[in-house]
């Protein structure tokens, strides 16, 4: 860990020293000197990380180490800011006396500054020289040029994701099917999954709620995962979004519900409707007793709903219903241990051409042998051996598992979840400690976006240009996307959702992994929690160990006026502030905040999502954060920015979907030259004055193009854009009048009155993964014309008469196709045999006059889900549907009774479907 903060400082201090070298003026030669120690101390930190869990005073060393990079970088930029700051300030006439003062102040300045620098340089020697005592090796590359090996050949496209293996659970499954689909009004109420962290709780749950045998048993489903900190009011509300999927005015309604009265329409829909609800991780009687009043679980219920639970604690669901049905998985014994470290270790161990050799099998059974069947240890073992492929490395793994051991002095010799987590955590590489420690920042059961993650990791440094120098081409986002790709593979987070192109888009921590790091993270000085809603069992109640705090997690309840001073007030060197919250956290005014942008002037990163004020002008203080890289002000209805926000020139990423549809932004946004990703509100105000945004060079995302302030031929400078939404309908113009094409932009969100030629918006895309048009088209292009790469296709308002499905179904890696309110005006619509091979989803609505609907058998071979919506002349679902057994989910919409009742058990068509784990109808009465 120590490294990756070294590395991030000497990276930092060349920047200054090539980017700032006007502020740097008279300390110049000392950053260099120090910039020199810096490096020279970096190269025993490999070694000494490895070791420093041996030996307490190392740890304690490397602690300093630690704290010298960061007062490195805390003076380096202070002094940088303090000459930016005097930039700023030098305007309007400047008389003698007040040129005179400055430069003495500048002096006093550089004198105080090159103590500083003294000082540090000071440390660092004493800390070098102490280095022989610990018997520390200078690593002189080899290590790294090693780790850099292993990473190109651990590289992944980002469609790459490991599916949850599941193992040794089918006797568990049916054991759970029969207590859920037998429940003939006599049943169980309550049927509980109970056990030891990392048992495997959850996963079975997941098996059995996806089960065909109980998604034919029941209505509705709901799945809730319930925190130590959970609402009652956000558990009920979202369990009742997914029994009932409700249309935008019952959602309206709902949110305008008291409390009570969310739990009572809750409880009746579970009276009226047999209803699955799982309970994941529900960890005491208090918390049920919160939530109890929503669940009619106390009395009989003729329709047969029924709750399925994950616990640790037994008392919860006999407190619930005494009568309940409890089930232990059992920990997997040997084969199956085998099977799932397999799978995990070895990747491509079930392909006919790989093989493992003897020596690998015994060391791997040894080592697996000591998790004592317990699943999450086997699948982070087999996770962190699968990143290290020689003899070596494993054998290596094994002493460090010896080493555990041998302090669990008197203990069962087996190797304990805590452990094996502890072990995958430090046989990290160096470079991707601090990005697992940065996962500490996030609330427990929080889905975590990959994308905005990605940017914060940018935006702090944790990715540092000298890691991808082996590839010039890439971009930090894409070293980025590397390493959370490798903490995947790793098995340290998890992936809940994947994108229609196969990308992660959330993922969230195991409990047991986001306490150790929590625990490592803390440890390390990584960061600092703080919770409004209980401040007595944040870290800060805690001695913390020596050091300043560089990094802050807020998690905030409603009221924040009076918590926000309080506990920021001493944390001036603060890097990075991110907020999290249940519900909307409110300002009653900026009087908080502008204490805090005064004082954390070295703030890189601010995430602000969801706090909302009543005044809806950001105060003009935010211009004290001149080095801020990251800031989002997404949902804080927030509905002018000050003129000052143009001193943020170092920003990366600004999020100004403030929730209001237009916001006041001074002209000021073309001279961010840094920026990266940039997201605006539909409407940037009603000053008439122009905007040139040709200088955004870097800019990789537009979220609605401003067509009202900006020329939109200067899209065209803006060479390295990856996605593009735009409601305008002069941008066919851009591929009109030039041959230059957007050759990185992967998604277009493209908005247009007027017709639109998709022939030339292919060609002048030639490599999107996502397209979405709304508006009419005049020319629909042949398979060719179209990007081989396109995964994700949204039509909507297109008026195409000649059937789309002809091209589309040639289209090698589409994943997601969706034809909305008349893109297809024709009656008839073919899907040929073989056609759509990649296809996973289909979504066919308001398409008013498609009367037939011919699919030829072979066709959409991994089609998964299927919906169609008020599509009111289709008769019959095509034949072909019987033949895609990939199929696991139907949902018709706003389609005629006589429809759905050929569809239903006894209908005519029922055959077609029968097949099909999940057919819901919704709003199919008329």
């Amino acid at each position: 860990m120590a490294k990756s903060i070294v590395d991030f400082t000497v990276q930092k201090i060349s920047d200054l020293l090539i980017e700032e070298a006007v502020f740097l003026y008279g300390v110049r030669d000392k950053v260099h000197q120090l910039r020199t120690e810096l490096r020279m101390m970096e190269s025993y930190l490999q070694d000494a990380d490895r070791r420093q869990e041996d030996d307490e005073t190392l740890k304690n060393w490397i602690s300093e180490i630690r704290e010298v990079a960061y007062d490195s970088d805390d003076v380096i930029e202070a002094y940088a800011l303090k000459g930016a700051s005097r930039r700023n300030n030098m305007t309007g006439t400047f008389n003698r006396i007040k040129s005179f003062v400055s430069m003495v102040n500048r002096l006093v300045e550089i004198h105080v500054v090159g103590s500083q620098v003294d000082g540090i340089i000071s440390r660092i020697t004493s800390l070098t020289g102490s280095l022989e005592t610990f018997g520390i090796r200078r690593d002189r590359g080899e290590a790294s040029s090693s780790i850099h090996g292993r990473q190109k050949a651990l590289r992944r496209s980002y469609s790459h994701v490991i599916e949850e293996d599941i193992i040794g659970v089918d006797y568990d499954v049916k054991i759970l099917e029969s207590c859920l689909v037998k429940n003939n009004n006599k049943g169980y109420k309550v049927v509980a999954i109970w056990g030891m962290g990392g048992l495997g709780k959850t996963t079975l749950a997941k098996k059995v709620y996806h089960s065909s045998k109980v998604r034919q048993s029941f209505e509705s489903f709901a799945w809730a995962y319930i925190s130590q900190h959970c609402q009652a009011r956000d558990v009920w509300e979202g369990i009742l979004l997914k029994l009932l999927s409700p249309s935008k005015e019952l959602r309206e309604e709902l949110r305008d519900m008291r409390d009570e009265e969310v739990a009572k329409k809750l409880y009746q829909v579970q009276e009226e409707k047999k209803c699955l609800v799982v309970l994941d991780d529900i960890w005491s009687v208090d918390s049920w007793n919160n939530l109890s009043f929503g669940f009619p679980t106390g009395r009989f219920l003729s329709v047969g709903s029924t709750i399925l639970l994950t616990t640790r604690n037994t008392d919860v669901p006999l407190h619930m219903d005494p009568s309940c049905y409890l089930h232990k998985p059992k920990c997997l014994d040997e084969d199956h241990t085998w099977e799932l470290f397999q799978k995990k270790a070895f990747p491509k161990y079930d392909d006919p051409d790989s093989s493992i050799t003897i020596e690998m099998e015994k060391l791997g059974r040894e080592m697996v042998g000591r998790c004592g069947g317990l699943p999450l240890a086997i699948i982070v073992l087999g996770g962190l051996l699968a990143s290290k492929p020689s003899f070596y490395e494993w054998d290596t793994v094994r002493q460090n598992i010896n080493t555990y051991l041998r302090k669990a002095k008197g203990k069962e010799q087996l190797l304990g979840v805590s452990e094996v987590l502890a072990l995958s955590y430090y046989e990290l590489p160096y470079q991707l400690k601090p990005c697992f420690l940065h996962l500490a920042h996030f609330p427990e059961n929080l889905e975590i976006q990959t994308k905005k993650l990605i940017r914060i990791w940018v935006a702090e440094g944790i990715i540092s240009s000298v890691q991808n120098s082996g590839n010039n081409e890439e971009a930090l986002e894409d070293t980025a996307q590397r390493y959370f790709t490798e903490l995947v593979e790793r098995c340290m987070i998890q992936v809940v959702e994947k994108s229609s192109t196969g990308r992660i888009r959330t993922v969230q921590m195991h409990n047991l992994m986001r306490d150790l790091c929590v625990s490592k993270a803390y440890e390390e000085n990584f960061l600092d929690m703080i919770d409004s809603r209980n401040v007595d069992q944040t870290s800060t109640s805690k001695a913390r160990p020596p050091g300043k705090v560089r990094r802050i997690a807020l998690y905030l309840d409603q009221d924040i006026d009076r918590f926000l001073p309080r506990h920021l007030k001493s944390h001036h060197h603060l890097r990075s502030i991110l907020c999290y919250h249940e519900k909307t956290a409110r300002l009653s005014e900026w009087s908080s905040m502008k204490s805090v942008f005064k004082k954390c002037r070295l703030l890189r990163v601010l995430n602000l999502e969801g706090v909302q004020c009543q005044m809806g002008k950001l105060p003009k203080e935010i211009g004290f954060l001149i080095h801020l890289r990251f800031l989002s002000l997404r949902n804080t209805k927030i509905d002018e920015l000050p003129s000052s926000i143009g001193n943020l020139k170092c920003l990366q990423t600004l999020d100004l979907l403030t929730g209001n549809s237009t916001v006041q932004i001074p002209n000021v946004i073309g001279n961010m030259e840094k920026l990266r990703h940039l997201f605006l509100p539909e409407s940037c105000g009603n000053n008439v004055e122009k905007w040139c945004i040709s200088n955004l060079k870097n800019l990789q995302t537009l979220v609605n193009f401003p067509a009202e302030k900006c020329d939109v031929k200067d899209l065209m400078k803006l060479t390295y854009l990856r996605k593009l939404v735009i409601d305008d309908p002069n941008f066919g113009e851009v591929f009109e009048s030039t041959n230059e094409t957007f050759i990185h932009l992967e998604s277009l969100f493209y908005v247009s009155s007027e017709e639109i030629s998709m022939v030339e918006v292919s060609a002048g895309c030639p490599n999107l993964y996502k397209l979405h048009i709304e508006g009419p088209i005049s020319n629909f292009p042949s398979p060719n014309q179209i990007s081989s790469k396109l995964a994700k296709l949204k039509l909507q308002g297109s008026g195409l008469v000649v059937d789309p499905m002809t091209t589309l179904e040639k289209l090698p890696n589409l994943r997601l196709l969706e034809l909305q309110l008349d893109s297809f005006l024709g009656k008839r619509m073919v899907c040929g045999s073989k056609g759509f091979p990649q296809l996973r989803s289909l979504v066919l609505s308001d398409l008013p006059n498609l009367e037939e609907w011919k699919m030829e058998k072979g066709a959409m071979c991994c089609l998964g889900k299927l919906e169609i919506s008020n599509c009111t002349k289709l008769e019959v679902v095509p034949d072909g549907i019987r033949f895609v057994s990939s199929l696991k989910d139907l949902e018709i919409r706003s389609m005629f009774a006589v429809f759905r009742m050929k569809l239903e058990k006894g209908g005519d068509e029922h055959y077609k479907v029968q097949h099909v784990p999940s057919l819901v109808f919704r709003y199919c009465d008329y």
